[in-house]
This record gives C-alpha cells, structure tokens and sequence, in this order.
C-alpha cells in the first residue's frame, strides 16, 4: 500500500514555488499517494497537519527553517513523522540531520523511511529546533527581508550581521541556571537546541539535536570590534572557547533582562523576556539519511 503523505509547501520560501513541481514529481515516482497544500502564510502549517492526521501517514514540509518552525505544533501534537525538503534560504535543521539541499535526494531519504527520534527546544511555551536567541541575531532577523534573503541566499546573512555588529551596545541580563544566579552586560545570548543556526554557524561544536540538552552562550564583548576575530569560530562552534563568551550547558535556562526584549525561534521572532527555555527529549520524528 502507498504511504500517504501530506505535502506541505511554504510558497514565500526562497525555491518553494519554482521546485514544487520537481518535488511532487519525485515523490510520486517514488509511490507516495500525497495530498499536497501549498500555503503563503507558514501559521497555517499546524492547523493543516492537524485536519489531514486521519488521512496520512507523514508530513513532508517543503520550505526553510521558519516554515519547520511554524509545522512543529502540529507534529507535537500529532506524533506524524517528518520529511524535510530543504527549500529555505539557509537550511540549517537540515544541514544538522545531514539532508543534502538536491530535492531528489531529499526525498529518496523520505522514501527509504530511516528515522531519528529528535529532541526540540521549548521557550515561553514555543518550540524551536535550531536556536532561540535575543540580541543581535534578533536585530538581523529584523533586518532580513525575505526581498533580500531570495535574492541572496545564505550571504544575505553574513552582510546583514555585519551592518548589525558595528551597532551593537550591549545590554543587561540575568541568566538563571542549576540554582546560580549570573548578570551579564552582553550583546547576544543564545540558547541552542540542535547544532547550525543562521546560515550554517554552529552552537557548539560538539552539540547534536539529540543529545537531551540546551547549549547556550552569552556573547560578552563591550566594543563592536571585540567581535571580529571571534566571528571565524563561530562557523565550527569553538567561539565557546574565547575569553568573551560565556558557555553554559544543561536542560533548563532562565532568562531576564530589564525592560522585555524579543526572542526568535528559528528566525521568527515569536516571544519575549522573561523566557523560560527547556529541552523536550526525543519529542519529534524525523526521516533522515541511512546511518
């Protein structure tokens, strides 16, 4: 029996519309029997996930880390196991799994059906796979057009963070952790859940997306220049290892800062300060390639 698949396609994402096409005719060849919904607003995704659960076996979402991102209350809710086809700009969730940007290949994965049992990060009741971060990343977010993002790609990242650095004034913050009380003056505190974020940097070096916990780091720098022989390792995740970033690791975080600031999961800025973070151990199931 053909498995039955609810293709879900961000057509705002940078190749949702143009690689649609491509994607369905893969996957048919493949066997799937899909119900396909294409969507121009990504806060739709959960509310469909959940309509179609009787009618299908998984959920194959097309689009980039902000379209996972709003998917990801429907797949809690529903147990349903997820197919990525990476069509966003930067990836990063599939860049953590190992899921290659070739849509073919992405869904001969799907079709071979090996899973891996993922956990996800959970902040003021929102999940996220990647990061959740408050500070400069937010102001980039800010700052990125999806104009910008579809015509550039993954460099749109790199040439927004450097108009943001040499802005940055540091702010005040308490971060709460195993019962320790520490204030910071820092320009970014972000708190990760799987390995990239923003275009391929990672968290830490060592993090994976199912090791049961959050890595957070707290960049401490009090002029814009501190940042720039810092900005290399962050591509491996070894900045941990400079003498202006905190780095902390466990399950739990608290976070707070004077006056409310926002926070974006994944690239959407969907709460604010105070923010309570978690990990949620093993809480999606993702089709990924054979080990």
């Amino acid at each position: 029996m053909s498995p039955r698949a609810l293709l879900l396609v961000n057509s705002h994402a940078r190749q949702g519309e143009k690689r649609l096409p491509e994607a369905i005719h893969c996957l048919e060849q493949l066997g799937f029997n899909l119900i396909e919904k294409s969507t121009e607003h990504p806060q739709q995704l959960a509310e469909l996930i959940q309509r179609y659960q009787n009618k299908v076996d998984l959920v194959i979402v097309g689009g980039g880390d902000g379209t996972l991102n709003a998917a990801v209350d429907g797949l809690v809710n529903t147990h349903l196991p997820l197919g990525i086809l990476p069509l966003g700009t930067a990836n990063d969730l599939a860049r953590t799994l190992g899921i290659p940007n070739s849509i073919p290949e992405a869904c001969k994965i799907i079709a071979l059906g090996e899973v891996r049992h993922i956990d996800l990060g959970w902040v003021n009741g929102k999940h996220f796979f990647n990061v959740a971060s408050l500070g400069l990343s937010v102001k980039i977010t800010q700052r990125l057009t999806k104009e910008v993002k579809r015509r550039w790609g993954v460099l749109a990242y790199a040439a927004t963070a450097i108009q943001v650095i040499w802005e940055s004034r540091p702010f005040s913050a308490e971060i709460r952790f195993k019962n320790q009380s520490i204030s910071v003056k820092t320009v970014q505190i972000a708190v990760g859940n799987g390995r990239y974020y923003g275009g391929g940097m990672a968290v830490v070096q060592d993090a994976t997306i199912d090791d049961q916990r959050l890595d957070l780091y707290s960049l401490e720098i009090k002029h814009w220049w501190q940042i720039i022989p810092i900005l290399p390792a962050m591509r491996g995740g070894r900045h941990i290892h400079s003498q202006n970033v905190r780095a902390l690791h466990g399950q739990e975080f608290e976070v707070y800062t004077r006056k409310p600031r926002p926070i974006n999961t994944d690239g959407e800025i969907t709460t604010y300060t105070p923010a309570l973070f978690r990990v949620i151990p093993q809480a999606v199931t993702v089709f990924v390639p054979p080990r």
